[in-house]
């Protein structure tokens, strides 16, 4: 499968914690922390819903 980068570029501060959660399950804890991930379907939803919040990259 693909892999993509993902980036958080801005901050969970004042999030719902429905999108906190979200950041916490693709394992971003920090600001401009990356990490990559099989762009399998499940993770292709967290991104989205946390789209506002992350750049991703393809690799």
């Amino acid at each position: 499968m693909k892999k993509i980068k993902i980036t958080q570029v801005r901050s969970a501060v004042d999030r719902p914690a429905r999108q906190k959660r979200s950041l916490e399950a693709l394992g971003l804890r920090k600001m401009h922390q990356t990490v990559e991930h099989e762009a399998t379907p499940q993770i292709l939803g967290i991104v989205d819903a946390v789209k506002h919040l992350v750049s991703v990259e393809e690799l």
